[in-house]
């Protein structure tokens, strides 16, 4: 999703420049990639590592082996990396041992949460990378008081935005709202699945609690990662989804793909979610956003944005919550240059660089 907007920018200068989509395998479903790459035009990788899953360490090494491979094969003058999961780290390494230079794409987001595994790989790769593309001032910010010069700095926005803008209208018009019986606005949408909120039943349970309050109120669609779903299933938790109806409770659906869930995010009244881009969708969408974390990486969304930050404790989601449900949530804006032109600019930069 991230790559795409990139890929389709590069295609507009085939004679300046030759690439490859390189797919290493670390997230895949099955189910979704028709979604992926007919409904929404997605690029096909050129390459797939198939990596598949594993421990962070099994999952890295592979990544490195694999990648190392193709680097070997092909020599790039460059390498293109994105967001912040193992594969970004991995394949940035790989290419800076073998004197590949690496772009690194959403650069310098920072949660200063060295428990989150996506910040240690964010603070490997911006140390390594020759070119950082930052998607907002904060982030610009960080890499600056890392000691990284001003001129491997380059802001260019948000490329997620790219995507989101560019699927929007078709988004709007799918009949997911009304098939599940809900009213625009009459209802929230929920994301879970960081350790840090799933993996001890207290801190879930207390979580659930306060969703189930709400659900009182509105229904709450849960589309339930399957880690998730094996902790609540583990903790015996699963009766907090019984009264899950039309009229409120907490309805759980598989996963959903990214049109689905993009329609059911912008008709919503507000959205619950641990997750990092689902903070800067709401935002551009208007719909506020309750971040069931300590801590975020994407601040630009709170100050600018819908976001609220509230951790994972009863009173104060519910205090949030309430905020919305009485119409007084945290009116926001769109960041600057989150104009779906961020590939662009990237795309504009690389044909300036001498790589």
């Amino acid at each position: 999703m991230k790559m795409a907007p990139i890929i389709e920018a590069m295609n507009r200068h085939p004679g300046e420049i030759q690439k490859l989509l390189v797919h290493t395998g670390q997230h895949y479903d099955e189910r979704m990639s028709k979604a992926f790459f007919t409904n929404l035009g997605m690029p096909r990788p050129d390459i797939d590592l198939e990596v598949g899953s594993g421990s962070h360490a099994e999952q890295t090494a592979r990544i490195m082996v694999e990648f190392e491979k193709v680097c070997l094969k092909e020599m790039p003058d460059l390498v293109i990396v994105v967001g912040d999961v193992n594969s970004t780290m991995a394949c940035t390494i790989t290419a800076k041992k073998l004197g590949i230079k690496v772009g690194h794409v959403e650069a310098g987001l920072r949660s200063r949460d060295m428990a989150m595994p996506e910040e240690i790989n964010r603070l490997c790769t911006d140390v390594l990378c020759d070119y950082l593309f930052t998607t907002d001032r904060f982030a610009g910010e960080n890499l600056r008081a890392e000691g990284v010069p001003r001129e491997k700095i380059f802001f260019v926005g948000n490329v997620m935005i790219d995507t989101l803008l560019k699927h929007r209208a078709m988004a709007k018009d799918l009949g997911l709202v009304n098939d599940l019986g809900l009213v625009p606005k009459g209802y929230a949408t929920l994301t879970l699945h960081r350790p840090s909120n799933v993996d001890e039943k207290s801190t879930l349970q207390e979580i659930m609690d306060a969703l189930a309050r709400i659900g009182e109120e509105i229904p709450i669609i849960f589309p339930i990662h399957p880690r998730t779903r094996k902790m609540v299933k583990s903790f015996g938790l699963e009766h907090y989804f019984e009264n899950g109806s039309r009229a409120g409770g907490i309805r759980c659906t598989e996963p959903l793909g990214y049109l689905d869930f993009l329609h059911l995010n912008m008709n919503a009244m507000m959205v619950f979610t641990d997750s990092g881009g689902i903070q800067e969708e709401t935002t551009v969408l208007g719909v506020p956003c309750i971040t069931l974390r300590e801590n975020t990486e994407r601040p630009i969304t709170c100050e600018e944005g819908t976001n609220v930050v509230v951790g994972n404790k009863r009173e104060n989601i519910l205090a949030a919550a309430r905020k919305v449900l009485d119409g007084n949530a945290q009116p926001g804006g769109i960041p600057e240059k989150w104009d779906g032109k961020a590939a662009e600019r990237i795309v504009d930069v690389l044909l300036g660089l001498s790589w």
